[in-house]
This record gives C-alpha cells, structure tokens and sequence, in this order.
C-alpha cells in the first residue's frame, strides 16, 4: 500500500543501514538497523505508522538529502 509520508526506501544488508526518502524530498539514513525489522517494514500495511513506531527514535540516523544546486 502506497504511504502518504514515505515516498521509497532501500535497505543496504551489509552495512544494516536503511535509506528512507519521505514525500517531502527529505533523505534520512538509519544505522544498525537488523534485517528483521527492514523486512517487517517491507511487509508493513502502514509504512508510516511502522516508521514511527519502530524505526523513528529506536536507531542512530542522520539527513542525506541531496542539496540542490543554485
């Protein structure tokens, strides 16, 4: 099911690391994120609700949003 809030994300296994990009155009990279919980948020019917609640404050992160050129 499509998510208001999040627009796509990727998770890279070998470093536990979870991209997300939220409809806002904003990019957050979140660490040491175990596979489970990238596969449960996969599956999840609420993506944002999901991210909110088991994502969001639970891992260390930072923002990546590409800056965009003058």
């Amino acid at each position: 099911m499509p998510s208001s809030v999040i627009k796509q994300f990727n998770y890279n296994r070998d470093h536990a690391r979870l991209t997300v990009t939220f409809t806002t155009g904003r990019v957050y990279e979140y660490y040491a994120v175990p596979a489970e919980i990238y596969a449960a948020f996969r599956t999840a019917l609420s993506k944002g609700t999901f991210f909110n609640t088991r994502i969001r404050d639970h891992f260390p992160f930072k923002e990546v949003t590409p800056r965009k050129r003058a």
